[in-house]
C-alpha cells in the first residue's frame, strides 16, 4: 500500500560540516542542530523550508466510552469538532499564532456534525464497536482507513505542503492507544494506562481492566499491526498511521503530537521501519506510558510542557522550533564568511 524508503544518508557529512562551520561552538544548539540535519536529509536540498504546514485534526469515537472511561460522553467529540470548526479550541489558537493551517477531518464520530466547508467528512461509522467485546473494526475497514488518511496527505503535498502534523479528538481514545501500546510492546495494561481526561481512581481501575480483557480477547489476532489497528484501534488513529505513512512516502516532515498520536506512529513504523526517518516528535505528554512509547521509537521530544490535551497541540507549538533550526542552517554566518577565527 505504501512504499518508503530511508532518506540518502551520502550527504551527511557535507551536512553535518555546514552546521559545524557556524558561527558556534560545535553543537551548541543542541536538538536544532538534530532537526536541520534530519530535514536536510529529507529534502536533500542546500535549503531547507517548511511550506505551506499543515495540522490534520481527525476525530472518531470509540465503543469502548460506553464503559464510562473519560469524564465526558461520547458526544462531546462532536462538539469539540465544532469548536474547531468554530476557532475556539486551544488548536485554533496555537495554528493561528504560528502561521499552520488547520484541516479538521469527520473520521467517525457517534453524532455526524453539521456540513461545514472546513470539514472533511471521511466518516468509517459511527464509531468503533467496543474492542473489549470484539473487534474494533475489520481489516477491510482498517485498512480503508490507512488509504482515507494518506489521500489527505497526497492532495497537500500535491499543492505544495512539506510538512505535516496530526492532531486527534475522540473520547476513550486514550483507551485504545494504551491497548495499541501494550499489543506492539508486549506488556500488561497497567503499565500503559493513564488518566486520560482525568478520570478517579474507580475509572483507571476498570480502564485496565477493560483493556486486560481486550487483550485477553484478542491475543491470538494480535499477530500484526494491521490486526493490532484492527482489534483495538480507532477510526482516527487509523487515517492518521495512513497520513502518517503516506507522508513518509512522498519524503514529507511529520510532526508527532502526544499519546494518541504516537500510537498511530507506533503502528506507522511497525508496518514501515523507515518511516520513523520522517517523524518528529513534538512533546512528551504527561499520559502515562507515553515517555515508554518515546523509547520505543528511539525519539527525543522537542518539548516537555506537561501538556495532555492532545488535538495536536504540542505539533503545533514545535513549528517555531522547526522554523528556527531552517533558519540558522539557511543563514547563519560561516567562520569564514564573519571573519571569526577559532
Amino acid at each position: 500500500m505504501f512504499t518508503i524508503t530511508s532518506p540518502n544518508t551520502a550527504t551527511l557529512e557535507q551536512i553535518q560540516h555546514k552546521i559545524d562551520d557556524k558561527t558556534k561552538p560545535l553543537g551548541a544548539l543542541g536538538q536544532l542542530e538534530v532537526i536541520a540535519t534530519q530535514l536536510a536529509l529529507i529534502q536533500q536540498t542546500d535549503t531547507i523550508t517548511v511550506n505551506q504546514p499543515h495540522l490534520l485534526v481527525f476525530a472518531g469515537d470509540h465503543g469502548i466510552a460506553q464503559h464510562g472511561l473519560s469524564i465526558a460522553p461520547s458526544e462531546v467529540t462532536t462538539q469539540m469538532v465544532m469548536n474547531f470548526l468554530a476557532g475556539g479550541a486551544a488548536i485554533n489558537c496555537f495554528c493561528r499564532t504560528n502561521g499552520m493551517a488547520l484541516k479538521v477531518i469527520d473520521a467517525g464520530t457517534k453524532l455526524e456534525a453539521d456540513d461545514h466547508p472546513q470539514l472533511l467528512k471521511q466518516r468509517q461509522g459511527n464509531g468503533t464497536e467496543d474492542f473489549s467485546q470484539q473487534a474494533a473494526m475489520s481489516v477491510a475497514i482498517a485498512q480503508q482507513g490507512l488509504e482515507l488518511g494518506g489521500s489527505i496527505v497526497a492532495n497537500l503535498h500535491q499543492q505544495g505542503c512539506n510538512l505535516v502534523g496530526f492532531g486527534e479528538m475522540g473520547i476513550g481514545n486514550t483507551s485504545s492507544a494504551a491497548a495499541i501500546m501494550a499489543a506492539i510492546l508486549s506488556i500488561p495494561a497497567d503499565e500503559c494506562v493513564g488518566r486520560g481526561t482525568g478520570i478517579s481512581d474507580e475509572q483507571l481501575e476498570r480502564k485496565q481492566a477493560l483493556i486486560t480483557q481486550a487483550l485477553d480477547l484478542h491475543q491470538a489476532q494480535l499477530d500484526s499491526p494491521l490486526n493490532i489497528l484492527a482489534c483495538l484501534g480507532g477510526f482516527e488513529i487509523a487515517q492518521i498511521t495512513g497520513g502518517m505513512l503516506k507522508a513518509a512516502e512522498l519524503k514529507m516532515t511529520v510532526l508527532v503530537d502526544g499519546f494518541i498520536s504516537t500510537a498511530a506512529a507506533m503502528l506507522a513504523t511497525e508496518m514501515h521501519p523507515e518511516a520513523n526517518h520522517y517523524f518528529i516528535y513534538c512533546h512528551c505528554s504527561e499520559e502515562s506510558g507515553h515517555q515508554r512509547m518515546l523509547q520505543h521509537l528511539n525519539a527525543k521530544p522537542l518539548l516537555d510542557l506537561g501538556l495532555r490535551l492532545g488535538e495536536g497541540t504540542g505539533a503545533a507549538l514545535a513549528l517555531p522550533m522547526i522554523r528556527s533550526a531552517c533558519e540558522f542552517y539557511n543563514e547563519m554566518a560561516s567562520f569564514s564568511e564573519a571573519g571569526v577565527t577559532v
